[in-house]
């Protein structure tokens, strides 16, 4: 893994003492482990964007203090006698409920049609569609040729359903490394949809309360009432979720769980600022409420480094982290991952056994020997670069239509597949006027938990999956119907 995220304290200066602290806290966090090699000073000076020199004054002064050392020819490494220090207790001395987070597991067992799909549109501006077409299926099928001329023969029978060991291990250090998560055990799953199923299943008896965005993903909500449990919406504001409902809600009583979706939340795309991230979490802990945190796209960040998970600083262990590689390959891979605290992972084991034994293995095999090769890295990089460009075009074009005397209102989002458009009226007649000329958006009524919230004005465009001359014609065609919608007749 070449990536590394860090924490810096920006209010540090000189610079290559924010770095050099921010290094050392991931080492003392657990984030890089002792002998793990970090970046070269060229790579993390271009990820940091500074320069080579000002890098290199930061690791001599970890190499001073004892935490890097300098191998000839090798680079600079993790010392692998660290410096004595007490850097890995959990501090929870803020908290109000400081004991071990405590599951209340359902053991007993007790669905939305689909229409056209979005991909067979010939403008497809779904929010979460990737573009296949960029992944790389020659560089990946000798990884799956691999995976099938020498297989890991255990992995082939039944039993180990947490997932192949090779994929496990190098998801475990993908998500310490690059998403600071740390002290967890991790479960492939066939996408995210199976995990949210099998918590949910899990977790809810009929009755529960389930504490959700207002406006949010519906396939979640779905597999969450699967179950019995009721849905009470939060309300939300221009940063996320407003904390006053949130805490009125779990005063109520009968809270179970709480599903988030807090760095690009579904569907407006908005970041919950940090402080507000950890208000959340104080008040899951004090009212005994679990996490389900579901970070669907976190790779894809364009302006800045993302802000870490929930499930990154998490000293209760009451946060459930998913994930998915949907977003990065195709949907239909269907393999994601669950992230857990150890005290939860077997149960979700032993029930998941009952619905699957385990997902598919060569899958898994051939993604952890792509990854251990630096492929997917690679492959992440291009997807990066590309999404990135095409977030910029539709803002360009976007803001030519503003030019010409077009309502329109949105942010930039920092990063993710998609955009939040407000624009102003006729959202749910624009998405039926565009869907009779092979147009696929989705107006803003069918995010609401409850539809009499509706104010029809914003529609979420996705921007991944499509080309940048797709977007530039079908956003021609989109404006064109939406001036006839917005002209009154005569």
């Amino acid at each position: 893994m070449k990536n590394l995220t860090l924490s810096l304290d920006n209010q540090l200066k000189p610079v290559f003492l924010r770095i050099a602290y921010g290094l050392r806290h991931a080492i003392q966090t657990g984030q890089l482990a002792a002998r793990e090699p970090l970046p070269s000073a060229r790579k993390l000076a271009a990820q940091l964007n500074t320069n080579r020199h000002t890098i290199m004054a930061a690791y001599q002064e970890l190499i001073a203090q004892g935490w890097v050392e300098s191998i000839e020819r090798k680079g600079y490494h993790v010392a692998p006698s660290l410096p004595i220090e007490s850097s890995s207790q959990l501090h929870t001395g803020t908290l109000e409920n400081p004991s071990p987070f405590q599951w209340n597991l359902r053991t007993d067992l007790s669905e939305s049609t689909l229409n056209k799909p979005a991909h067979k549109y010939q403008y497809n501006f779904a929010g979460g569609s990737p573009d296949v077409s960029l992944f790389p299926f020659k560089d990946f099928k000798s990884y799956m040729s691999d995976s099938l001329s020498r297989p890991n023969w255990d992995d082939l029978s039944y039993g180990n359903n947490a997932g192949n060991e090779n994929f496990l291990h190098q998801v475990k250090t993908y998500l310490r490394r690059v998403r600071s998560i740390t002290n967890k055990d991790i479960i492939a799953v066939n996408g995210s949809q199976e995990a949210l199923y099998l918590i949910a299943r899990l977790l809810l008896s009929e009755g529960d309360k389930v504490a959700v965005e207002a406006l949010g993903y519906q396939p979640a909500w779905n597999a969450f009432r699967a179950t019995g449990a009721n849905l009470v919406p939060i309300v939300q504001h221009d940063n996320g979720i407003d904390l006053k409902h949130l805490e009125s809600v779990f005063i109520s009583g009968g809270v179970k769980l709480l599903y988030l979706t807090p760095l690009h939340q579904y569907p407006t795309t908005v970041t919950l600022p940090i402080h507000e991230r950890m208000a959340v979490y104080r008040l899951a802990a004090k009212y005994n409420v679990a996490i389900l945190e579901d970070d669907y796209d976190h790779e894809f960040h364009y302006d800045s480094q993302p802000l870490t998970p929930l499930a990154a600083d998490d000293p209760l262990g009451l946060v459930i982290y998913l994930s998915t590689f949907s977003k990065i390959m195709f949907p239909g891979g269907r393999i994601g991952f669950i992230a857990v605290n150890k005290n939860l992972s077997p149960a979700i084991l032993r029930y998941r056994s009952v619905m699957n034994h385990k997902p598919n293995v060569l899958m898994q095999d051939a993604i952890g020997r792509w990854m251990q090769d630096g492929g997917f890295e690679r492959h992440l990089r291009r997807m990066t670069k590309c999404y990135h460009n095409r977030r910029d075009h539709l803002i360009g074009l976007l803001e030519a239509y503003k030019s010409q005397g077009v309502l329109l209102n949105y942010h930039i989002p920092a990063g993710g597949m998609s955009l939040w458009l407000d624009i102003h009226h006729h959202a749910a007649e624009l998405e039926s006027a565009c869907s009779e000329h092979d147009i696929y958006i989705a107006a803003e009524y069918n995010f609401h938990l409850d539809k009499c919230n509706d104010r029809n004005r914003y529609i979420r465009l996705g921007y991944a999956g499509i080309s940048t001359e797709e977007l530039t014609a079908g956003l021609t065609i989109l404006f064109k119907l939406l001036k006839t919608l917005q002209t009154p007749l005569p």
